[in-house]
Order: structure tokens, then sequence, then C-alpha cells
């Protein structure tokens, strides 16, 4: 069983960003009953984020009504926390004195109902050293308010100046058969040598990969992807040729393309000299996150299949 910050984690995770940061996010009941599945299914790392709604309204909100309602579950959930932006706005300020208004407002809406295990800043400051950001985390976890630094978002360069300062307990970055850049561009080299776990988010290619998406129309207009390269009708077909092969070995091996996506990561974690991979793909029903749970192996030959699916399919825009 994977491990970070010295505490046990399921091989998946849960992402709590569609909870709170959508146009129409669920309701308490229905976020509750999709956090509490989760959760008995062995997904205990959950990531959520300041940045996920608004200064009135996001992760952390919601956890607070989760662990005043349950607080036997606080102690079964590893948590970690985005944040680091500048307040209302999506910019980063890594300088020591935002990082830690960031902390301390997390720590604050949190409440003591729940210990804040990670806190990474969601995305690097470039007018603000790597060295700095980490550094106002670090004070805050010697003191044992926090309880390891993460990062969010960053290059091998930074991980590896980032891990001179402190330990780094976990490094998220997005990772998926949608988006490999981290096998090739020395972030996961990094991290297998620094013995840091990876933390995958959007490990559905933000659900391109479940095979729920089969035309741009199927994009509701105020969805975020509706802008993203990926997703933009002259390559969108293009891209969809990686989801129709990923479904014919899915329909192989009686699951679903989703459930092939998952395994495929997890399959990696460990392997040909990468570190822990943990997936948290985010889900808003008890429906959705059970079939993410379910456990679905890869044999050799199905990795050999993926490996020449990827070796021939080409996904063209970038990420964001």
């Amino acid at each position: 069983m994977p491990q970070i910050t010295g505490k046990n984690v399921g091989s998946i995770g849960y992402g709590l960003m569609g909870l709170t940061w959508r146009a129409n996010p669920p309701s308490q009941t229905q976020s509750f009953a999709a956090m509490r599945t989760a959760l008995s299914l062995g997904a205990n790392f959950w990531n959520g984020g300041e940045l996920y709604g608004t200064p009135e309204r996001n992760s952390l909100h919601l956890l607070n009504e989760y662990f005043t309602e349950r607080p036997d579950d606080a102690d079964k959930v590893v948590l970690s926390i985005k944040g680091g932006l500048k307040p209302g706005e999506m910019a980063p300020d890594g300088s020591e004195k935002n990082v830690r208004r960031s902390i301390d407002e997390c720590l604050r809406v949190l409440d003591g109902k729940k210990f804040l295990d990670i806190f990474e800043c969601a995305r690097v400051d470039p007018a603000t050293p790597i060295e700095t950001t980490v550094g106002a985390i670090a004070e805050y976890v010697k003191v044992g308010k926090v309880g390891g630094v993460g990062l969010s978002e960053v290059s091998a360069e930074t991980i590896r100046r980032a891990a001179k300062v402190t330990k780094i307990a976990a490094v998220e970055v997005e990772f998926s058969l949608w988006a490999t850049d981290i096998l090739e561009n020395g972030i996961a080299e990094a991290c297998a040598e620094l013995n840091i776990p990876i933390v995958a988010y959007s490990p559905l290619g933000r659900g391109f990969l479940t095979g729920q998406i089969k035309s741009p129309d199927d994009i509701p207009d105020d969805d975020f992807r509706k802008h993203m390269p990926r997703f933009q009708p002259d390559v969108f077909d293009q891209n969809m040729e990686l989801v129709r092969q990923v479904e014919q070995l899915a329909s192989k091996k009686k699951c679903t393309s989703g459930q092939v996506a998952l395994a495929w990561i997890k399959a990696q974690s460990g392997k040909d000299g990468n570190p822990v991979l943990i997936p948290i793909p985010g889900a808003t029903t008890e429906e959705r996150i059970k079939e993410n749970m379910k456990d679905v192996e890869l044999n050799e030959d199905d990795l050999a299949e993926i490996k020449g699916i990827l070796s021939k399919v080409t996904i063209t825009g970038g990420r964001y």
C-alpha cells in the first residue's frame, strides 16, 4: 500500500474539485454521499483546493461540514489542499506572505475538524523563488500545523530545487493516457530518484477517456473544457481515435474505457523506474465512484497493446 506523509493511502485517491467548482455544484447531500462512498471503497487520499470555488464556498467549507457530521472519518482521510493563489484570482503568488495567508485561511475554515496533511501551491509563482515558497510551507510543518509540503504542476528542475530545502511529500501533475508528458520530460525520473510519490490529476483526460463525450456538442457551453485546445472541433475527432482504441480493449476486458485508463496508471506505478503513482479521479455521484474504484487488472499483453496504441495515436492540442 502506498504511503504519503507516512500514512497508508489507497492505490486510487479522490479529487474533490467537481463538488464545489462548477456552474451548478451538486447538493451537500449528494456530495456527502460521494465522499462517503469514496472513503468506504478505499479512496482515502483526498485532494481539494482553496481555489475550488469561491473564497466563500470551496473545498474547505465542504470538508468542514462533512467532518462536522462524520468526525470519525477525519483520521481515515489523508487530505491535500492546493492554495497559494491571489485571493479570488487565478494568479499564483508564492510569496511568504501569501503562502502564510493561504495556509492560515485553510486552517481557519477547517476549524480543527480535519488535520491538513499536505499543503501545496497550485502553480509556481515566476516572481518568487521556489525555495521561498516551500520554505514558508515547511515552517508550518515544523510546528505541526501541516503534515507535509506538496508541489503542483512543476518541472523536474523545480522538484530538485525544492527537495534541497525540505522533504517533498508528493508532486501533483496531470498524467493519463491522454497526457503522458511526465514520462518524457524528467518529472517521473526526478520523483523516482527522490522517492516522491506522484499524484496524477485528470487521470481520465478530463472525462475524455470515459467515452462519455462523443463530440464537441456534448460539452456544455459553461464547461471550461469548451475552451481547451484538445476539445476543439478541428482536432476532436482525431483525438477521439485514442478513445476508440481504448474502448476496443475495454470491450475485450468486459470493463469500461475509464477503468482501463485508471488501471493503466496503476500499472505504471513503480514500473520501469517510475515512482509511486496515485490517480485521483473526481466524481460527483456514487455510481461513478464505484465504477472508478472497481479493480481491473491489465496483463502484459494488455499493456503491450496500450503501448502500441500510444505509439500510433498522436494527441493534438495543448493541455491548457
